[in-house]
């Protein structure tokens, strides 16, 4: 959120630059990269190396629908994880039997590639919807796309949906293992992480260069362990010493020159592995109403913001697939899967996600022609380099998508081995051929649909964020607020200052669209934190301030 010098506001709207640096730039792996990386390897590998001593490896493209379930929601608490990958794994049979039934039925490559065109865009808006998480619409359009141009014949589509089913049941168990040992790790590590971010900020004490970007981090962080924390058990005692731990981090965002950042950080490091969690010597929070905000908003409210992407989502998909067709190429749904992978939160960032998707499958399909002599020594090598290529994949794809690509590109191309060794060349044409095309019929099919509503949803932020700092500052003028009351004022203007920011930077990155605000949005944040800080300051939650100064090496009598 910025604090910078108010800048007059564009008098006519303009065409925004496309910034493309650092779309290339490699930067940190994530915390967790190393769990999908090992989920999807072992969900991988039991139904291949079955399907390998059974003589079927033809079968596996079925099965790796199902296995590919297990790069989902590692970031959710295990009670709510179990109920997201039940329904990732109904996405991906669903979105499979819409792709095999079609393939069945028609051999008419424009028929599918417009079938193809109209499941991207549901799996695009249903994912953002959702808030699904990495890897997103992109793993399920591959595999249904990849599956419209698989020989298909009606009897065969039961027997191969129980497959993918079997698959994804096992890929379900292989994500909740983990909560046998350590079954509050998600929300331990979304605490942590927030702590981080909080101290991050704290020790750049509000000001200097970068802070806005340090504050909406934190924020960001914040909110998230926010909504795992709503997914866990609201009576267990590890619950609410973290809910005390994410506290001090918005008491940190909202007071930074009063803040330990050293403290923060030690208490992030403290939640590591399963020993106690700190003591913060801070009261349970007075209210819960706030910390599933986003969870309890029915799903249509958040489908109507994601329609131009969902409309240039079918219209890129479509045109990208016709095009690639019309180049000669037989089975053009991996210019489907570029061209839907492409659509983020506005023009921008779709500009920077193109230029990754062509570098890094370039660079995939260079490393495929390296690797390709020995992955066809025979099968077995086949699917080891299979598992090594997803495990690879994984541990590149946080640092930028670009490298992510450069080992999902050759493991798309040796998973379409699995049925049949073909040409290495021919392989290397088409899909260097239909990256091009997707990316850039993609790209077009981007700018020419525009969010016309963006600027609609920057004022109803900056309405939802004026109204939260005058309920704030009616209650800071009272003589005795109840604190309940003065808590959720808090919060809920916390989380209108954090949407306000990300509606604002969303809208920024549009193409064309009319003038934003951007004096009132900046003017709108100072007043919000100004008025966040005397929130904290009344409440007494600052560490030298409330009651209960915090102890360094006091823990909450509680163990995961």
């Amino acid at each position: 959120m910025s604090s910078a010098t108010p800048t007059p506001t564009p008098a006519s709207p303009s065409a925004r630059r496309l910034p493309l640096a650092g779309a290339l730039r490699v930067g940190r792996p994530s915390d967790i990269w190393f769990k999908p990386a090992l989920s999807v390897v072992a969900a991988i590998a039991p139904p291949n190396l079955t399907l390998l001593a059974l003589g079927r490896l033809d079968l596996a493209m079925y099965t790796m629908a199902g296995s590919l379930c297990a790069l989902y929601a590692h970031n959710r608490p295990y009670a709510a994880r179990a109920g997201v990958l039940v329904w990732v794994v109904l996405g991906m049979v669903g979105g499979l039997a819409v792709a095999l039934v079609t393939a069945s039925l028609t051999g008419s490559a424009v028929a599918l590639v417009t079938v193809g065109a109209l499941l991207a865009a549901a799996q695009k808006a249903m994912c953002d919807a959702t808030g699904i998480g990495p890897p997103g619409n992109v793993v399920l359009t591959f595999v249904s796309s990849a599956s419209l141009f698989a020989p298909q014949t009606l009897a065969q589509v039961p027997g191969h949906l129980a497959l993918a089913t079997a698959a994804g049941a096992w890929a379900w168990l292989v994500c909740m293992a983990p909560a046998l040992v350590r079954p509050h790790g998600p929300e331990r590590r979304a605490t942590a992480h927030a702590l981080k971010a909080a101290a991050a900020y704290a020790g750049t004490g509000g000001a200097g260069q970068g802070h806005a970007r340090s504050r909406a981090a934190g924020y960001a962080a914040v909110h998230a362990a926010w909504q795992a924390l709503c997914a866990t058990d609201r009576r267990s005692p590890t619950r609410c010493g973290l809910e005390r731990l994410v506290v001090r981090a918005e008491i940190a965002l909202a007071a930074p020159t009063e803040t330990d950042s050293e403290r923060l950080a030690a208490w992030a490091r403290s939640l590591r592995g399963t020993g106690p969690v700190p003591r913060t010597g801070l009261p349970r929070p007075a209210t819960d109403e706030l910390l599933g905000v986003d969870a309890a908003r029915p799903l249509w409210t958040r489908l109507g913001p994601l329609t131009p992407i969902a409309v240039r989502t079918v219209l890129g998909c479509a045109l990208a697939g016709y095009a690639s067709l019309a180049l000669g190429v037989g089975r053009p749904y991996w210019a489907l899967v570029t061209a839907a992978s492409l659509y983020q939160a506005n023009v921008a960032l779709t500009c920077s996600r193109a230029v990754q998707r062509v570098v890094g499958n370039v660079a995939g399909v260079l490393v495929f022609a390296a690797v390709a002599p020995l992955a066809h020594l025979n099968q077995a090598a086949l699917v080891l380099c299979c598992l090594a290529f997803s495990f690879g994949a994984e541990l590149l794809i946080s640092r930028n998508y670009w490298l992510g690509s450069v080992c999902v590109t050759p493991m798309a191309l040796l998973i379409t081995e699995f049925a049949g060794y073909r040409k290495p060349g021919e392989l290397m044409t088409e899909r260097v051929v239909d990256t091009v095309v997707g990316a850039l019929v993609g790209f077009a099919a981007a700018l020419a649909v525009t969010d016309r509503r963006a600027g609609d949803r920057v004022e109803r932020a900056l309405t939802a964020a004026d109204r939260a700092r005058e309920r704030a500052a009616r209650l800071l003028a009272e003589p005795a607020p109840r604190p309940a009351a003065l808590e959720s004022a808090r919060r809920a203007l916390a989380v209108a200052l954090a949407d306000l920011r990300a509606t604002a930077d969303a809208a920024a990155g549009e193409w064309w669209r009319r003038a934003l605000p951007e004096e009132r949005v900046v003017l709108t944040e100072q007043s919000g934190h100004r008025t966040l800080a005397a929130t904290v300051r009344r409440q007494g939650l600052l560490p030298d301030r409330g009651a209960g100064a915090d102890k360094d090496n006091e823990t909450e009598d509680v163990r995961p």
